[in-house]
């Protein structure tokens, strides 16, 4: 039996990788920010699947999170062997209307400890000569859409990067692009849904299920559907200028108002 480490554990993508890994007789470690449902949601896998869930409370917006964290990953007595790097939010607004506060903590949630997390991880399980990391990112990455877009396309190139300089250590790295996928993470930022085509919604179980499939034949990116494969392949074919003009209204049409 093997133990999982999950950021943003409780809702959304994180949650279905908490399910779905559970499920498969993992033992599990949840972080999140909400201690009381964490415990809820421990006790809830716990109960289902006869696994042990053990509960991390930290914000990764902080130091002293994202250290807690470190900690645990380099723990040798009680070894993670699967990270899934998966907390993050979004902001409603477009450059310059929001606040560089604001903008600055996405960086330190998605790039700062995403890199910090997967370091600490890796480092161990170099020395095991196995493990995985899933660093979630998005479709966004692939399209120049704001703070949001670039941090995404940051840990598309930081996981592909580390993934070749691990390779041949038993140390699998993959960054995850989904596209709209139905969680709370458009509700938690105050974006409304309703302009976005329903055959652009994602199931969140079907993109765990099909991310740690892609993980196992060891790929270092995966886009889990069709549908956004081929968007996203198109998009290569597009100038970067005339592409950043189409991500703007298409952005203004099917995005958050």
């Amino acid at each position: 039996m093997t133990t999982a480490l999950i950021t943003g554990s409780t809702a959304g993508i994180g949650a279905a990788f908490a399910r779905r890994l559970a499920a498969d007789g993992h033992d599990l470690v949840l972080v999140a920010r909400d201690t009381a449902r964490l415990r809820e949601q421990a006790t809830e896998l716990h109960d289902r699947h006869g696994v042990e869930a053990e509960v991390l409370t930290a914000d990764l917006a902080e130091d002293k999170g994202i250290e807690a964290v470190e900690r645990r990953l380099a723990d040798r007595r009680n070894p993670v062997d699967l990270l899934i790097n998966n907390a993050g939010f979004g902001h409603k607004g477009r450059y310059l209307e929001v606040p560089m506060s604001d903008e600055l903590t996405m960086l330190k949630v998605h790039c700062e400890a995403v890199l910090r997390l997967t370091s600490a991880a890796v480092e161990a399980m170099r020395e095991r000569g196995r493990g995985g990391v899933v660093n979630v990112a998005s479709t966004a990455a692939f399209v120049p859409r704001g703070t949001y877009g670039a941090s995404k396309a940051w840990v598309v190139q930081f996981t592909q990067g580390a993934a070749q300089d691990l390779a041949g250590h038993g140390v699998r790295l993959m960054a995850l692009c989904p596209g709209f996928v139905r969680t709370e993470f458009h509700q938690r930022a105050g974006m409304g849904t309703d302009n976005i085509p329903r055959w652009m919604w994602l199931d969140a179980d079907k993109v765990a299920a099909t991310a740690l499939a892609d993980l196992a034949r060891g790929k270092s990116v995966s886009v889990p559907d069709p549908r956004y494969k081929v968007l996203m392949g198109a998009s290569k074919l597009v100038p970067r200028n005339l592409l950043g003009g189409i991500s703007s209204r298409t952005g203004r049409k099917y995005g958050p108002r």
